[in-house]
């Protein structure tokens, strides 16, 4: 927490440089504070703030931000007594010094009464308590602070990763589990970043259909190719695991709403990011159910060298990683890395029975080497069901083309016989497990 001195320095600093109180702009310095430390300055100092939401008509207002604590306090009324329900209050804005008792009629936030009853309920489960004390203790307020703190920190993080793209389906993270927040050094991103000495060479031509499904020209972009068209009029793909897949490209004369072009119009379900209860880290679930063959997501990351991914391997399996996926559909030259930068696909979890399968997919570079790699779901998938895919793919060689399919996910970098490796421990539950990733 800052000095109440550097806050309110950094608060009129931002003033100033905005134009509130100087028309002078041509410099700009990071704040080092929160917008919500900066809320509570003003509040305190009864200024107000139009880029913090702080006026002249909000200024006392006080809303509820989360509920602290809970007691049952018993008073005499009359010549009878009752018991009055007290809650501790943190109030938006204003510190936590300024926190306050107040009787459950004074509260109209029902759905945080709802969650801190929900979270209340769970600790006393877990600490094997039947019923709630007059006066709670002091670890179990601690606990429901911290929880109500995490559940804002992952708010945050929601929010930020809303707002980084355009996908039609929304991102919503949960943690009911532990208290682990957003993961660290990990940064968010909705295409491939390149890493030093790659380059994505652009198409240089496009298709002249019409109607790239019904009346493709010259087999449309797939026949240029020389391979079939992958999707049928729903967008789902039609053709076999291991057949890659020519999207038409920016170049082409059809417009966005070609059948042609599925994954590069992004994400269309809305998912859950969730912390699992069974030591698998984060996973990813969705909220909405998702037809066979249709496209789920992207696996986004690093662009890197085979060699450089070697490198990366050896510090990976320590640590007990898996995030590099290699780009062998004719060479292997390149791995995608997404352990610090990545999309949705870093916390989706591996299984035996996976319900997505991995496509190679091209759109706008048509370097084999450099393919993209898409999820299309390999059956009806229910609401609330988790996302999968087998980290060690095999695709049946019906023919020459899928063999070149096969993936190795996160095995980069890690020489040597299988019984020289660190055989990790797969907990995804099936029947079928095969008990070990590796």
């Amino acid at each position: 927490m800052y000095p109440k001195c550097l806050l309110k320095f950094y608060w009129l600093l931002n003033l100033s440089l905005s134009g509130t109180l100087s028309q002078s702009s041509e410099c700009k310095v990071a704040c080092l504070a929160t917008y919500d430390q900066l809320e509570v300055v003003c509040r305190e100092e009864g200024v107000k703030c139009q880029d913090l939401g702080v006026n002249k008509s909000n200024l006392c207002d006080y809303e509820v931000e989360y509920l602290c604590n809970y007691r049952k306090k018993v008073i005499n009324v009359g010549k009878t007594q009752e018991t009055k329900e007290l809650y501790l209050v943190k109030w938006k804005g204003y510190p936590e010094s300024m926190n306050s008792w107040e009787p459950r009629k004074n509260l109209k936030c029902t759905d945080l009464l709802k969650q801190f009853w929900e979270d209340l309920t769970c600790e006393m489960v877990r600490l094997k308590k039947r019923t709630v004390p007059k006066n709670l203790d002091a670890s179990i307020v601690s606990h429901l602070v911290q929880r109500a703190k995490l559940r804002q920190t992952l708010k945050l993080w929601e929010n930020h990763l809303n707002s980084l793209g355009s996908n039609k389906g929304r991102i919503s993270v949960q943690n009911l589990v532990d208290m682990e927040g957003p993961p660290k050094n990990f940064t968010y991103i909705n295409d491939y970043k390149v890493g030093d000495g790659i380059f994505l060479n652009e198409v240089a031509v496009g298709c002249e259909c019409t109607d790239c499904l019904e009346s493709p020209l010259n087999g449309c972009c797939a026949g240029a190719s020389q391979h079939k068209f992958a999707y049928n009029d729903l967008g789902q793909v039609r053709i076999r695991p291991g057949l890659p897949i020519y999207e038409c490209n920016r170049r082409c004369h059809c417009g966005p709403d070609c059948p042609n072009r599925v994954v590069q119009r992004g994400i269309q379900y809305s998912l859950c990011i969730f912390r699992t209860d069974n030591g698998r880290g984060w996973g990813v679930r969705t909220m909405e159910r998702i037809r066979k063959n249709t496209f789920v997501m992207e696996y986004v990351g690093e662009i890197i060298t085979t060699e450089e991914a070697e490198r990366r391997g050896h510090v990976y399996d320590k640590e007990g990683a898996t995030y590099l996926f290699d780009l062998d559909y004719v060479d292997d030259e390149y791995t995608v890395d997404a352990a610090h930068y990545g999309n949705i696909s870093h916390f989706v979890n591996h299984s035996c029975d996976p319900n997505l399968q991995v496509y190679n997919v091209f759109i706008e570079n048509l370097d084999e080497r450099l393919p993209r790699i898409a999820f299309f779901a390999t059956r009806s998938i229910k609401p609330g069901e988790e996302l999968t895919f087998d980290y060690k793919m095999q695709i049946d060689p019906v023919d020459a083309e899928s063999t070149k399919m096969d993936t190795n996910f996160s095995l980069t970098g890690l020489p040597g016989s299988p019984k020289k490796r660190m055989r990790i421990e797969c907990k995804c539950g099936v029947p079928k497990c095969r008990k070990y990733l590796f």
